[in-house]
C-alpha cells in the first residue's frame, strides 16, 4: 500500500513537536505528527517542565511556606503530609495539559499517529504501534523533536526501587525520610529545595564548588547560603565513589572519603538526546554521545529537508526556547516570510527555593569581555511588597554598561523572580538604559519599585567612582 503523503512529518509532541506542527498547519500545510507515548505532551508534560512547577508549588502549600508568619499571624498546617497529597494536583495539571495539547493538534487538523517512528528514507518514516504492524508515510519535510531522557551513569543501581532520575522520581510510593540528590545542576536543585519543604532530610552533591556555573555568581552564592538556610547539607565539591544498597538504607561513599547513608537516591547528571533509533545515521545526520543532533542556525541538519529542534540539540533546552526553535524551522523550511530566528537575549528560570532568574550578560562575562561595568541591587528587605510577602532575602541586580549605563544584565533571586525578571528582558531586547527606569512610575507596593531602586544604586555607584577617580 502507498504511503500516505504530507507537506511536513514531526516526530514527538513535546514543546518543540506540537508547537512546530502548529506552526505549518496554521499555514495551510498537510501535517502529521507521531508520538510514541499514549500520552501527549513529552517530558515538558509528562515528567518534566510542568510537573516539576507543579509539584513546587504543592511542596510550598504542603509545607506552610507560603504561609510564613507575618507580623505575628501564624498559620497552622498539615502535620503528615503524604505521597498522595503531593502528587494529587501534580496529577491534574498533567491531564489538563495533555487535553490541551490535544484540543491544539485537532484545531489545527494535525493527523496523531501512535507509536516508534523511525526514517526509511530521507522522505518516508515508519510508524510502528506496540504489537501492530508498522505504516509508513511520506513528507516533503520532517521535524525532529524527539526529546530527551535522564542521564543513567554505570554507577548508580538502577534496579534498587529506591534510586530514581528525574523521570521516575514522580513514582515515589511514599516520601523517605532522607534522600541524596545527585547533580548541582537546574533539576537537582529545584528537587533538592522542594523535598527539604516538605521535611525530607536533604543531602545534595555537586562536583564543581559553585552551583548552576551559568548564573551571575552572586546569585550562585545567595542560592547556596539560602539552601543550606533551610536545612540542606552541600556537598561541594564532591562526587559519588561507589553506591551499596543495603536492606535498611543505601550506604553511599564519596571520594572525599565521606560516607552517608540515605533511604533515597535521586541522580540528576544531565539529559541525552532520544535519537537512537530513528535511523539519522543512515542518511549520513551524525549525533553526539549524549545523542544531540547538530543543527545549524535555521535549526536545519546536514539533511537540508530535516529539521531537530528542543532538547534533542542539546543548550538550552528550555520549552520555551523549543517551541520558539521549531516555529523558526518550520518558517524557514515553508518559506513563510514570518520570524526568522530567535531573540538574541532569552530569560532563564530556575524554580528552586527561592526562585532564581536572568537575562543577559554576568558580571563573570562582562569581566571576560573587558567590558567596563556598574552593577547596582535592591533588596526585598527594603521593598514594601516584599516586607509585606515575608520575603527579605530576595534582591534583584542589574547591570549596566559603563560608559553610556545601557542596561546589560538583570538578575534576580527571590519571591516572584522568574516574573520580575521579564521587565528587564524587554529593556535589554530594546537596548534601554538606566534612564527608562528612572523615568517610569511603577505601581507601589510592588516588587516592579525593585528595578528604579537598583537603577539608583548603579548610578550612586558610578558616581561614587567618577569621584575618586577625580580624586
Amino acid at each position: 500500500m502507498p504511503s500516505k503523503k504530507y507537506d511536513l512529518v514531526v516526530i514527538g509532541s513535546g514543546p518543540a513537536g506540537e508547537k512546530g506542527a502548529a506552526q505549518a498547519a496554521y499555514f495551510g500545510k498537510k501535517v502529521a505528527l507521531i508520538e510514541k507515548e499514549p500520552v501527549l505532551g513529552g517530558a515538558a508534560a509528562n515528567t518534566g517542565t510542568l510537573p516539576s512547577k507543579t509539584l513546587r508549588e504543592s511542596s510550598l502549600f504542603l509545607s506552610g511556606f507560603k504561609q510564613r508568619e507575618l507580623q505575628g499571624i501564624r498559620v497552622g498546617i498539615k502535620e503528615k503530609v503524604t505521597i498522595g497529597d503531593f502528587l494529587l494536583r501534580e496529577r491534574v495539571i498533567k491531564e489538563a495539559e495533555r487535553s490541551r495539547i490535544w484540543e491544539n493538534l485537532k484545531r489545527h487538523h494535525v493527523d496523531l499517529y501512535v507509536g516508534t517512528a523511525s526514517l526509511v528514507d530521507p522522505h518516508t518514516v515508519s510508524v510502528k504501534p506496540a504489537k501492530s504492524p508498522e505504516v509508513q508515510i511520506s513528507a516533503e519535510f520532517v521535524l525532529v523533536a524527539t526529546g530527551s531522557s535522564p542521564h543513567r551513569p554505570a554507577e548508580f543501581p538502577f534496579h534498587d526501587p529506591r534510586v530514581y532520575d528525574s523521570d521516575t522520581i514522580l513514582t515515589l510510593r511514599e516520601l523517605p525520610p532522607t534522600m541524596l540528590v545527585v547533580g548541582g545542576g537546574v533539576i537537582g536543585c529545584e528537587y533538592a529545595c522542594m523535598f527539604e519543604a516538605l521535611g525530607i532530610d536533604v543531602t545534595l552533591v555537586e562536583g564543581r564548588d559553585r552551583l548552576m556555573g551559568f548564573l551571575d555568581a552572586e546569585i550562585s552564592t545567595a542560592l547556596r547560603a539560602s539552601m543550606e538556610a533551610s536545612g540542606i547539607h552541600m556537598l561541594m565539591p564532591d562526587s559519588v565513589e561507589s553506591v551499596e544498597p543495603e536492606s535498611a538504607a543505601i550506604r553511599v561513599r564519596f571520594k572525599s572519603g565521606a560516607i552517608l547513608q540515605t533511604q533515597t537516591i535521586l541522580v540528576a547528571s544531565g539529559r541525552n538526546g532520544n535519537s537512537d533509533g530513528l535511523g539519522l545515521e543512515k542518511l549520513g545526520i551524525a549525533v553526539s554521545k549524549r545523542g544531540l543532533i547538530t543543527v545549524n542556525e535555521h535549526y536545519q541538519t546536514t539533511v537540508p529537508h530535516l529539521y531537530a529542534a528542543g532538547d534533542v540539540i542539546g543548550f538550552p533546552a528550555l520549552a520555551s526556547t523549543s517551541m520558539e526553535q521549531a516555529r523558526i524551522a518550520m518558517v524557514h523550511a515553508f518559506d513563510l516570510k514570518y520570524k526568522s530566528k530567535l531573540p538574541s537575549i532569552l530569560p532563564y528560570g530556575i524554580y528552586t527555593i527561592p526562585e532564581c532568574s536572568m537575562a543577559g550578560e554576568t558580571e563573570e562575562t562582562l569581566k571576560e569581555k573587558k567590558i567596563a561595568y556598574v552593577a547596582g541591587k535592591a533588596t526585598y528587605g527594603n521593598n514594601a511588597r516584599g516586607q509585606i510577602i515575608g520575603d527579605t532575602r530576595g534582591f534583584l541586580k542589574l547591570i549596566f554598561r559603563e560608559e553610556d549605563m545601557r542596561l546589560v544584565g538583570v538578575h534576580t533571586i527571590g519571591d516572584q523572580a522568574t516574573e520580575l525578571v521579564h521587565v528587564g528582558l524587554t529593556a535589554l531586547i530594546l537596548e534601554a538604559g538606566a534612564d527608562l527606569f528612572i523615568q517610569t512610575c511603577f505601581n507601589y507596593p510592588t516588587l516592579h519599585e525593585l528595578y528604579k531602586y537598583a537603577t539608583y544604586d548603579a548610578l550612586g555607584r558610578k558616581a561614587a567612582r567618577q569621584r575618586g577617580a577625580t580624586a
